[in-house]
């Protein structure tokens, strides 16, 4: 943009592009009202209190159990950032982004002595150790997760004492305390994947009676899931995130077939049917985990053939093949995923 001066050539304008719409976005120089507006409608004029959206992906499994919390900022590309450890070191947990936009939770999974009840939260938008938060009503892994701004859902998983469960609880997320029962999943189920809008949870990605079910509850109500269609092919413990109306389940372990797979399907959260192609990952793999903002699916981690630390993204506007986003701070599956901007919020 050309304006050759202003106030008899005193201030000048500055070919900088600002760095983007979010409150740290930077901006140096001094800049004429005209050239500001022309930026703003670009989208990259720094707003404040427009927070950056933060996926945090905690926990994993790197060979053992482990309890590094790591962000990304979804807006931008880059290699994750280490911001505090959990608790106890925990893998192995809901594949699903279970958070309001202040708080992250993770819930159950495994440390490295066994299974675990154990939900721990955090404060996303700060750095620093997770906090206990209560418990969940048995010890399992490989559950999904999904959330809206007030209530979170943990659904399905593997319990070592009884085997896979259809189990639906629920917690406030604000406050701290024990799960309470919700409902019942349509099947006993593990290695879900969970997508919400405000209203509505869906569950897919799993291994059960059947693979390639897909059910749905509304959050702020309780009682049983209901079928909302089918995936276009068995498969479990793939990533899974959405905006407000596309949930995507990128990757997984197809079945029969004993393979991985880069294939993401989408649903739209609001009606019922069967997955559409949305597009393909990177890299073939699963236990991965996905966190999304308002226009972008990322997908982290997993296992393909040995573990990755490949962050890689796609745009809900576009789909097709996923675009490099950066690394994890190592290899690293069966994480827990939280976002400040979800399908939920």
């Amino acid at each position: 943009m050309a304006i050759s001066s202003w106030n008899a050539g005193i201030i000048r304008p500055v070919p900088v592009t600002p760095a983007g719409p979010y409150q740290d976005g930077a901006a140096p120089g001094v800049w004429t009202l005209d050239q500001v507006a022309y930026w703003l409608q670009q989208g990259l004029w720094p707003i404040a209190g427009n927070v950056a959206p933060i996926g945090i992906f905690s926990g994993g499994n790197t060979g053992s159990m482990v309890n590094v919390i790591q962000y990304v900022i979804i807006a931008t590309t880059g290699n994750a950032v280490d911001v505090g450890d959990l608790a106890v070191a925990q893998g192995r947990g809901a594949n699903g982004t279970i958070s309001s936009a202040t708080r992250g939770i993770m819930a159950a999974g495994s440390d490295n002595i066994g299974l675990c009840n154990t939900i721990q939260y955090m404060t996303i938008a700060t750095t620093g150790n997770s906090l206990d938060f209560g418990d969940c009503s048995g010890r399992k892994i490989i559950l999904g997760g999904c959330s809206n701004s007030t209530r979170g859902i943990i659904a399905g998983g593997d319990q070592s004492e009884t085997g896979r469960v259809n189990i639906i609880e629920y917690i406030t997320i604000a406050s701290t305390g024990n799960a309470l029962d919700f409902g019942d999943l349509t099947q006993v189920w593990e290695g879900l994947g969970g997508v919400a809008s405000p209203t509505r949870g869906v569950f897919a990605c799993s291994l059960g009676l059947t693979f390639n079910t897909i059910n749905y509850v509304t959050i702020a109500s309780t009682g049983n899931a209901v079928n909302f269609g089918d995936l276009n092919s068995s498969r479990k413990s793939g990533g899974a995130c959405s905006n407000s109306t596309t949930g995507v389940f990128g990757g997984g372990y197809l079945l029969p077939d004993s393979v991985n797979t880069a294939d993401v399907q989408s649903i739209t959260i609001a009606s019922t049917g069967n997955s559409s192609s949305f597009g393909t990952l990177t890299v073939a793999r699963t236990d991965l985990n996905g966190v999304s903002s308002s226009t972008r699916a990322l997908f982290a981690g997993g296992s393909s053939g040995g573990d990755i630390n490949v962050i890689d993204y796609l745009t809900f506007s576009g789909g097709g093949s996923a675009l490099d986003f950066g690394d994890l701070l190592a290899v690293n599956k069966q994480m827990f995923s939280a976002s400040s901007v979800h399908g939920g919020l």
